[in-house]
């Protein structure tokens, strides 16, 4: 989205483009699917009204939005017990809920502190709280063991990663990025308030339809060779010269590429500490959707099982039953090993764990384990883990000769976002028009 993003506005600006897309289809980590002849998201689906930018190229797109179901109770499931809970409170013991609330003020002061123009290695504390990882931090600093448990099912459902492998400067930026824990982790006013009919996906290919055969796909850069005039790709295919190049890839991907003129030190060094998340999203559907007709809204937390973060997916005429979650962080490592059956299995009987024996007998699977996409190497995002964010965060958007950085990753709002992939477009294809081509 962030490469196609920036190829539309030079376009607008009356620029020649040409997008070289590795797959054999647009999107990246917006991708389609199916499940009982329902269309389905296998990668980011969501959309909250703080993301102005994925609103306003929905809009231009013609793809409208309708809400996340969230009428009834939802599930945890911490430490083995199961309860249901109707507020935005999950049903924890006194002394953790308010240290939970305690965490989220002292999050939100001090994500206040970092520098709103996304450079948090800036910071007055950045040293300090980039020399601890996240787990540290919570050692150190959170006593209840429930709310220990809680920050770290935080950090596996939006980073995809374990707290002990991130910086605790990086959290801090994701959370100012993302407004904050409640609009990242919450539906109603949140990042997960809206989803997008017929899905997200549509998105990136009504963008890539409007650019014509400006889009090649199946061709993946191998190398980038630049001079003091121009640049060029090289694919196993063919070569491609411009006055100048826009990198919309992972970091980790980047990193892959020959580069005639090396990138400088800072750059490499960038490029490989930002491992990706790991996540296996997973559908399953059921002949009609039995958790609503229980009460519950088909939303699930959990510390202690394998599929530990469910939504309901079920489409609005009702037709059948949905539900979609993931398997993250190590847990996504550990099954990605295993054979499909044994996720299948796996799925189930922890769904059976949250609503009952009704879960035990779905009419559809189908799942997506972004850890094996090559051209991914991982969702929903790259993180840093101690002391790579003050030591080489700073080069992150700045242009290496004729080449300028996009994509999710480079985002001063909403990274890890298809809204921050948006802003990061914009921002390049503005560096490229101010240029001096």
């Amino acid at each position: 989205m962030a490469g196609l993003q920036s190829a539309l506005k030079l376009k607008q600006a009356g620029k020649r483009v040409l997008v070289l897309e590795a797959r054999d289809r647009v999107g990246g980590r917006a991708m389609p699917g199916e499940i009982c002849g329902q269309t389905i998201d296998l990668g980011g689906q969501w959309v909250g009204p703080q993301q102005t930018l994925l609103h306003a190229q929905a809009r231009e797109q013609g793809v409208r939005t309708y809400p996340q179901h969230t009428r009834g109770a939802s599930v945890l499931s911490f430490n083995g017990k199961v309860s249901r809970y109707t507020s935005d409170i999950p049903r924890l013991s006194l002394l953790s809920l308010l240290e939970l609330g305690l965490l989220e003020r002292r999050w939100q002061k001090e994500m206040a502190s970092l520098p709103t123009t996304g450079e948090p290695w800036a910071a007055a504390k950045a040293e300090e709280w980039d020399a601890h990882t996240l787990e540290s931090w919570i050692l150190g600093h959170v006593r209840t063991a429930e709310a220990r448990e809680f920050a770290r099912v935080v950090t596996r459902a939006v980073l995809c990663t374990e707290p002990r492998q991130v910086s605790y400067l990086y959290f801090l930026e994701y959370l100012r990025q993302g407004r904050g824990l409640k609009a990242l982790t919450g539906a109603e006013g949140g990042a997960q308030q809206d989803k997008f009919v017929g899905g997200a996906w549509q998105i990136s290919k009504r963008m890539a339809d409007r650019l014509e055969d400006s889009v090649k796909l199946n061709a993946p850069v191998l190398a980038v060779e630049q001079d003091d005039q121009t640049v060029t790709v090289v694919t196993e295919t063919a070569r491609y010269s411009a006055r100048r190049l826009i990198m919309a890839v992972p970091p980790i991907l980047a990193s892959k590429i020959v580069f005639n003129q090396p990138l400088p030190s800072k750059r490499n060094a960038l490029h490989e500490r930002m491992p990706m998340g790991s996540v296996i999203k997973i559908h399953v559907a059921y002949k009609h959707a039995f958790w609503r007709q229980r009460g519950f809204n088909g939303s699930v937390v959990s510390n202690d099982r394998h599929f530990n973060v469910v939504f309901d997916q079920t489409p609005d005429d009702e037709r059948l039953g949905i539900l979609v979650g993931f398997i993250d962080g190590d847990q996504a490592i550990a099954m990605s090993a295993m054979t499909e059956e044994s996720r299948y299995q796996q799925v189930i009987a922890d769904l059976v764990h949250y609503f009952g024996q009704e879960a035990a007998n779905p009419i559809g699977y189908v799942e997506q384990d972004w850890t094996r996409e090559q051209w991914s190497r991982g969702c929903y995002v790259a993180h840093m883990p101690p002391g790579v964010m003050t030591s080489f965060g700073d080069i992150i958007r700045q242009p290496c000769g004729r080449i300028h950085w996009a994509g999710t990753e480079t985002a001063t709002e909403w990274m890890g976002y298809f809204d921050g992939a948006l802003q990061s477009g914009i921002r390049a294809a503005s560096e490229v028009v101010a240029a001096a081509l």
